[in-house]
């Protein structure tokens, strides 16, 4: 696991995604629908859509309890957000470990200790520049911090790379530790208006969604790709195989079809069932959360 993760969270409205039809150079012409629609199949509910809140303390325990299985601005002060302690194994996380934080980086409410303050300039100002951005996850893997010393963007080698087709980015431009605000302010500016997903150079990973899970989803799977990416390059030097790239057509049409940020929530939700399952009773399963 990594050697070091940031995460924090900050709870705003979703955003309805627009519809529209896709097609790819095979002539597919299938219509986008809502969420974790496009690949669930039957009459019955997805037990891992996003749950809907008319209570924002509920709201809070959800995102609370996401936290710490994956390792938000809260729905209470807009202006707060929650983030991991400093020091605390990820094994042993619970929703009683979360730091609430204001803008400044001043503790006040939740666990009160001690927070890793590159973590918060560098989450804190991205906050600030994209106001659709409700979680962030930050790691230092083993994979990540080798494919984040090449500098490079990722190929769509698989099914899986398209989920950040044309919606990642790099960071080139590595400044040391970041502990200042104008370093922070350079990473979200990398980060651009849209992108989920950078890769620090010399660093690591980061990446951003509309909720916990989306988020912690995108993180594990860029790691993932980032090691798949160099294992077929290093088989690609042998001279044997040829390496081949999904065209765009198909890469903009695996995105749209499977990247929406519930269906991202939803394909979190299957491990994080397995934190739930083991935390003698520390989490809540995602499902108690339906209230219809």
């Amino acid at each position: 696991m990594a050697t070091q993760t940031i995460v924090q969270a900050s709870l705003k409205l979703q955003s309805v995604e627009e519809k529209e039809e896709h097609v790819n150079s095979r002539g597919y012409n299938t219509e986008a629908k809502d969420g974790v629609n496009n690949i669930a199949m039957g009459i019955y509910k997805h037990p891992y859509r996003l749950p809907k809140f008319d209570d924002p303390y509920v709201k809070r325990d959800w995102l609370l309890n996401q936290m710490a299985g994956a390792f938000r601005v809260d729905p209470i002060d807009p202006h707060t957000f929650w983030i991991n302690p400093l020091a605390v194994h990820f094994s042993l996380l619970t929703p009683q470990h979360m730091v609430l934080v204001d803008e400044q980086g001043n503790v006040i409410g939740g666990n009160r200790t001690t927070i890793n303050a590159a973590g918060f300039k560098i989450h804190s100002t991205i906050h600030k520049e994209r106001p659709d951005v409700n979680a962030i996850c930050h790691v230092h893997s083993r994979a990540g911090k080798a494919f984040a010393a090449l500098g490079s963007h990722l190929d769509m080698l698989n099914q899986d790379a398209c989920i950040f087709f044309k919606n990642h980015t790099v960071y080139d431009d590595f400044g040391g530790v970041v502990l200042e605000s104008e370093e922070a302010k350079h990473i979200a500016e990398a980060m651009g208006p849209t992108n989920r997903a950078i890769i620090l150079k010399n660093h690591g990973l980061l990446t951003a969604g509309s909720n916990v899970g989306e988020a912690a989803y995108l993180l594990c799977l860029m790691d993932t790709c980032c090691d798949v990416q160099m294992q077929v390059d290093s088989v690609q030097a042998s001279g044997r195989y040829r390496r081949d790239v999904i065209p765009d057509q198909e890469a903009k049409y695996t995105y749209n079809m499977t990247a929406s940020s519930e269906n991202l929530y939803s394909s979190f939700c299957a491990d994080y069932e397995v934190e739930v399952a083991s935390s003698n009773g520390a989490l809540r399963s995602a499902t108690s959360y339906h209230t219809d």
